[in-house]
């Protein structure tokens, strides 16, 4: 047709550019959302690295919330979108108990190893990690099987929280450790220190602090 009609040109119009211009807009905000959780969670850590780690469980949210589309046969959309966009501020709740916790340890035991103040963390915060997110997602679940027609339209945001929430923390409960113990491994190797760097004269086991932590419970 261009060969036909030489200076003939077209575009996208009507809901398909309204959808192309609204996601634009979305991706910009996303953008825009996750340096602002970056800069409100640098600024309490004093550190530029761990707040990576805390938002490492963002992209397993959105695996899950694409799992639960999939799962409950619904397609992605703008609205899932804007739950997904939702989601990134729920998702590194989790990953951010577990780190602060890790440092109020690490602070208030300076003998306390690294491995020891890890495995402590995830033995204290397990259940009320995993009691927060089944909450907000059996929370979620009235909507999510609403069949009313008023309330179909929300479904796919409620999936996408519901099931991000859900499938985030069962990945942010294995991987956050592991990563916070790599990022401690990569600055002593490197020599960087911190505002919770170890000054004891060597690690000590868990069980001999631990009702010194009652504090920090």
């Amino acid at each position: 047709m261009l060969a036909d009609y030489p200076g003939l040109s077209f575009d996208l119009e009507g809901q398909s550019r309204e959808q192309s211009e609204m996601m634009t807009d979305l991706l910009s905000a996303l953008a825009v959302g996750m340096l602002l959780i970056y800069a409100l969670l640098a600024i309490p850590f004093r550190s530029f690295l761990q707040p990576f780690i805390v938002m490492s469980a963002i992209p397993f949210g959105i695996v899950g919330a694409v799992i639960g589309h999939l799962l409950l046969g619904y397609p992605l959309s703008m609205i899932s979108m804007f739950g997904i966009v939702a989601l990134n501020g729920v998702v590194v709740n989790s990953s951010l108990v577990m780190i602060d916790f890790i440092n109020q340890l690490r602070a208030n035991n300076p003998k306390m190893s690294i491995h020891d103040a890890v495995m402590e963390t995830g033995r204290r915060r397990f259940r009320p990690i995993v009691m927060t997110a089944t909450t907000t997602f059996f929370g979620l679940t009235p909507m999510i099987l609403e069949t009313s027609i008023q309330a179909r339209f929300l479904i796919p945001m409620a999936i996408s929280l519901g099931f991000g929430v859900l499938f985030s923390t069962g990945i942010t409960l294995v991987l956050i450790p592991v990563l916070y113990l790599i990022l401690e491994d990569f600055k002593r190797f490197f020599g960087i220190k911190d505002a919770v760097e170890d000054e004891g004269e060597g690690p000590v086991n868990a069980e001999d602090v631990r009702p010194e932590l009652q504090s920090v419970s």
